[in-house]
Formats: structure tokens, sequence, C-alpha cells
């Protein structure tokens, strides 16, 4: 039994969530999103809420029952509040810059790196050691996070180079004498 899978997915004020054939529709203040529906699992919209259930016994749909669960929460926290991660980059010399569409990063390399900022995410410089990015679509925005930091991921010596708000780094003792 699926605990996350059992609580109904609450809709707040201002969002709208209707099935159209195999296709989940939440629409809110934030913009509009859609998911598939998967086969082995019923989903009902009743008052305030939308309900989650295998549609059978099988082992598939008890597996998927809480990650359809969770996937359409994504949706509708999306289209309501919206979701954004935050990286600090750490090191002399790195910083970032958005300039409308693009973001250019300098991290140590002979050259800038320039990334094309995905349709549907937004991202903000508050200053040059921080990267903000926001959207609607929770998968969107970690994508883009991740491969941002995967340009330079945190180094355990130093901790140079782009981590997330709050992440740990593990830190080593240099070489002693």
């Amino acid at each position: 039994m699926s605990r996350i899978g059992k609580r109904p997915v609450a809709i707040p004020g201002g969002v709208n969530a209707d099935i159209n054939g195999s296709t989940l529709v939440v629409k809110g203040p934030k913009g509009t999103l859609s998911m598939g529906l998967s086969d082995d699992i019923a989903y009902k919209i009743e008052d305030g809420g939308i309900s989650v259930l295998p549609a059978n016994d099988s082992k598939r749909a008890r597996a998927f029952w809480g990650m359809q669960r969770t996937l359409v929460s994504n949706l509708v926290e999306g289209v309501s509040e919206g979701f954004t991660k935050t990286l600090e980059i750490t090191g002399v010399g790195y910083r970032a810059q958005a300039q409308g569409k693009k973001l250019r990063l300098q991290l140590g390399y002979s050259h800038d790196v320039e990334l094309d900022v995905p349709e549907g995410v937004e991202v903000k410089t508050p200053d040059q050691t921080t990267v903000e990015i926001s959207g609607i679509d929770k998968q969107q925005v970690g994508q883009f996070a991740a491969e941002i930091r995967e340009w330079r991921k945190p180094e355990p010596y130093k901790g140079k180079g782009i981590k997330y708000r709050g992440e740990y780094i593990f830190r080593k003792e240099g070489k002693k004498k």
C-alpha cells in the first residue's frame, strides 16, 4: 500500500483540473500543464481534490501508484506556486550573468560558457554568485539547474564550484608535510 498515494491531491482556489481522454490538464494562475495518464492507475476529480488509485491489483499498478500521485501533485503546485532552484557559485573569478534568454558563466575556463535558457524557465542573477532558476514545470527547472551545475561541480578541498543553496559539501583535509 502506498502511503503517499492514499492521500488525494488538494486543488487550491483558482486552479482547474480536467481529464481529456488519457491526458490530465491543470490550469492555474501561472499557466497550464498537462500529463499523460497511465492505464494502470485510476484518476478521479472529486470535490476539491484529485484521487489517484490503482486500477487493478497488478504489481506495476502498485509500483506506479505513489509516483503518479506525486506527478499530479507537482502539476497542481507548479501552476499555483511554481518551482525555484537557487545555485551558488564559489571561487575566485567565478561569476554568472543573465542576458535575456542566455546565461553567461565564467568558471575558470579559457572561454565563457553560454547556455540557452529553455522555454518555460526563467533565470535571474540577483548578484554575480547567485543564479535563481524558476518555472512551472519541476522537471524542467531541476534539469536546467543540473546542467548548469555539471559545468563545475563543487570540489572537496576548497569548495570551489557550483552548488545548490543548502547543499552540504563534504570537505577533505589537504596534504600534510
